[in-house]
């Protein structure tokens, strides 16, 4: 079976803060690596290393492919690993941070299945660390930022 190692990360310069997220995805044991990024100008760093997950996985078209997601986030592996998410569903998301997210969240991950591995973050593992580069710039670069509705309308109150 084909796999792809998809490694995330994201980042808020403040929490929060302008943030941004990372991503690379490799085909193993094919010349193909994609990198993508983004920065939203008012985040924060856990949406951001769940909006990377998120992004990553929608970005997969073929069922056929075993998928593993390296995430230095143990709010998001734990989530899964642990089964966080059924009770969250269970209990009708109350009292869950970022349920706009986790709903999107559930669509991708019931669609790919992948498998979610935890590293540890600033650890010198070189494709991490490049997701690291690839977050902090997109969170730095308020030039190409954009609107985190989820976040900014739960901050006014609107959710």
């Amino acid at each position: 079976m084909e796999q792809v190692h998809i490694y995330t990360d994201g980042s808020s310069r403040g929490n929060p803060g302008p943030g941004g997220y990372g991503i690379v995805m490799i085909w193993v044991g094919k010349n193909y690596k994609k990198e993508f990024s983004q920065g939203y100008r008012r985040t924060t760093n856990n949406r951001m290393e769940l909006l990377a997950v998120i992004e990553a996985l929608e970005k997969i078209k073929m069922t056929d492919v075993q998928i593993t997601v390296f995430t230095d986030s143990k709010y998001v592996s734990d989530a899964v690993n642990k089964n966080w998410i059924a009770g969250w569903i269970k209990r009708k998301w109350k009292n869950v941070k970022n349920p706009d997210l986790w709903k999107r969240f559930i669509k991708s991950f019931n669609r790919t299945q992948p498998k979610m591995q935890w590293v540890k973050g600033h650890n010198d593992h070189p494709i991490n660390e490049r997701c690291d580069a690839l977050a902090v710039g997109a969170a730095l670069n308020k030039s190409n930022h954009l609107i985190d509705e989820g976040f900014e309308a739960t901050e006014k109150g609107l959710f």
